[in-house]
């Protein structure tokens, strides 16, 4: 499982990196609105309580999401945003995607670089629920912001106990 798990790092990684030094800087500016940014990340989910008890990530197995998105402002106040994460689960015996979450969601900017977004999750898993998320631009560049993230998931239906959840997500803007 450890070699596993290693290659799946490894490989999303790459991934990242790749795409990173991929971008194209853009001009810089006054912005004129809306606006329009697309992000990639990589969500790992830390840990989820629910009555059946508390599930950390990394112990019996390992998840992760690639968080792809489009944010659309329509002030340097408030925006929409349309995301997609795809999550791998990679166990002793492999790993596969075994969920898609559809996370729509509206974007308050609170100044200083942080950002909430708060996000209806719908997962091919038959779960629903919100997600509160809390962003922070670490690094602005000409073309690009890096940012990590804190979303706290909550989750419902599918005949499965409720669950609430912490995780840490990073990635690029541009």
């Amino acid at each position: 499982m450890q070699i596993q798990l290693h290659k799946l790092h490894f490989v999303i990684c790459c991934i990242f990196s790749l795409f990173t030094v991929s971008l194209v800087s853009a001009q810089s500016a006054a912005p004129t609105y809306p606006k329009l940014a697309g992000y990639i990340g990589i969500v790992h989910p830390i840990v989820n309580f629910s009555s059946d008890g508390t599930h950390t990530n990394f112990k019996d197995s390992y998840t992760v999401g690639m968080p792809i998105g489009i944010n659309i402002w329509k002030s340097a106040k408030i925006g929409f945003s349309s995301e997609i994460v795809p999550f791998i689960k990679a166990t002793g015996s492999g790993s596969k995607v075994n969920n898609v979450l559809f996370h729509p969601g509206v974007l308050v900017a609170l100044g200083h670089g942080f950002t909430f977004a708060g996000r209806l999750a719908f997962e091919t898993s038959g779960r629903y629920g919100i997600t509160p998320v809390f962003n922070k631009v670490v690094k602005k560049n000409k073309g690009s912001n890096f940012f990590v993230a804190i979303p706290l998931p909550a989750r419902f239906g599918n005949n499965t106990a409720s669950t609430y959840g912490v995780g840490f997500q990073f990635g690029v803007a541009f």
